[in-house]
């Protein structure tokens, strides 16, 4: 039977594994590159949090060091060396309601700035952009009403009358403009968070939760979902893409273009019709029409169980697919992109993504098997428990040549 480990080994060994606990956080806390730093603010209500949150991890990192060195105090000066047993405090009214009244206090203080911060980040009148926004499994659906006088965020389209505008995967926003957020879920609780914009918000089914967003300057802001949603919780995130003025505009007026079909006898041509007979059904592309001149609109709910699917039109301007879990463009062009400077980010964003930028790696293997890359279900038995309709994207069976032509024809959704 070994020994027990003596107690100045244990306290060497937790020293140790404290040394080594501290070293780790000082390495991530230097670490570069993190697109949802919470202590990266760049938009006011972000600002507002973290006037919040660095005092209070002051105070309770202070706190939490003159704790620890106490505890370590009482450890070695009262180490059992056989002596008698020091006077205890017990009952001593002046110390306990002292260690009870100064926490209280402490938290109080905490309690009135913190409650103060939720009213001011629950403000809404101010903001001039109104964006719905909708949690499905598992992606983020975004919609642009259009105001009374025609325009879309204040931004009246220069070359089409507004209409609705869908999209997904990545949200558009002006730069310097509240943006009101009203968020809701088709399916679970889902929950929106783009931590250098601002905090978190659940996105409740049946109910309509209202949220404020503002970019300081343009760029690309990460966030994810971060409430639990099903098997693919992990593969939801979304990006907002924060334009200045004329480049929101230039993103508008491109967004509502008319539909253009693809030249005749080419492979873009071939897989428009691939399209129409195999994506069609699901996936709304504005414009499309079928042989006889009729619109073909999409009907998700007849197909799959979530009863929605992103919208395709444009496609090509995003940057991310399959609910942001992936890049539409290789990582060089990425790159190029997500470290623009703020004057030419906005001409990087808009070339959306070329033949040269494609990656087509990604975006095959998805059209090839997309339950294999994201998966929709635990297991295939399920459809018997649907109605027969799939759980997400379906494996097509799509031949190569018929993926070919479907990316041929996507890179002209632009």
């Amino acid at each position: 039977m070994s020994e027990r480990p003596s107690t100045p080994r244990r306290l060497a060994h937790a020293a140790r594994l404290a040394l080594l606990g501290a070293g780790a956080l000082a390495i991530s806390a230097c670490a570069q590159d993190a697109p949802q730093d919470t202590w990266a603010p760049e938009g006011e209500n972000a600002q507002t949090i973290h006037n919040l949150q660095w005092p209070i991890f002051l105070v309770a990192g202070i706190v939490g060091v003159i704790v620890m060195a106490v505890v370590l105090y009482a450890v070695i000066k009262f180490k059992d060396r056989g002596q008698p047993i020091p006077e205890q405090s017990h009952g001593n009214p002046i110390i306990e309601y002292t260690f009870i009244a100064l926490p209280a206090a402490i938290l109080a203080v905490i309690a009135g700035f913190t409650v103060n911060t939720i009213f001011d980040l629950a403000e809404t009148q101010d903001t001039e952009c109104v964006i719905n926004v909708t949690g499905q499994q598992w992606w983020w659906e975004y919609d642009y009403p259009v105001a009374a006088d025609g325009s879309i965020c204040g931004y009246t389209p220069s070359n089409a009358a507004a209409v609705p505008l869908i999209t997904s995967g990545q949200v558009i926003i002006p730069t310097d403009t509240k943006v009101l957020i009203r968020g809701t879920s088709r399916d679970v609780i889902h929950s929106f968070w783009i931590p250098k914009l601002n905090g978190k918000r659940d996105m409740v089914p049946g109910r309509v939760h209202t949220w404020r967003f503002h970019a300081d300057g343009p760029g690309i802001y990460a966030g994810q979902c971060t409430e639990f949603c099903g098997l693919s919780h992990a593969n939801m995130r979304m990006e907002m893409i924060a334009l200045d003025p004329d480049d929101f505009q230039a993103w508008l007026d491109n967004q509502l273009e008319p539909y253009q079909s693809p030249e005749a006898g080419t492979l873009a041509a071939a897989g428009e019709v691939t399209y129409v007979s195999q994506c069609a059904r699901c996936h709304q592309v504005d414009g499309l029409v079928d042989g006889n001149g009729d619109p073909i609109v999409s009907a998700p709910d007849q197909w799959v169980y979530s009863g929605a699917a992103p919208n395709l039109t444009n496609f090509m301007t995003r940057n991310t697919f399959a609910g942001a879990s992936w890049d539409l463009l290789t990582p060089a062009c990425r790159d190029e992109v997500w470290n623009a400077s703020p004057e030419d980010f906005g001409a990087a964003y808009l070339k959306g993504v070329t033949p040269e930028c494609l990656n087509e790696i990604d975006l095959k293997e998805w059209l090839r098997d997309a339950p294999a890359k994201k998966p929709m279900y635990a297991d295939a038995t399920a459809l018997l428990e649907t109605d027969g309709k799939v759980r997400g994207m379906p494996n097509l069976g799509l031949s190569e040549d018929q993926i070919n032509e479907l990316v041929a024809y996507l890179l002209e959704r632009k």
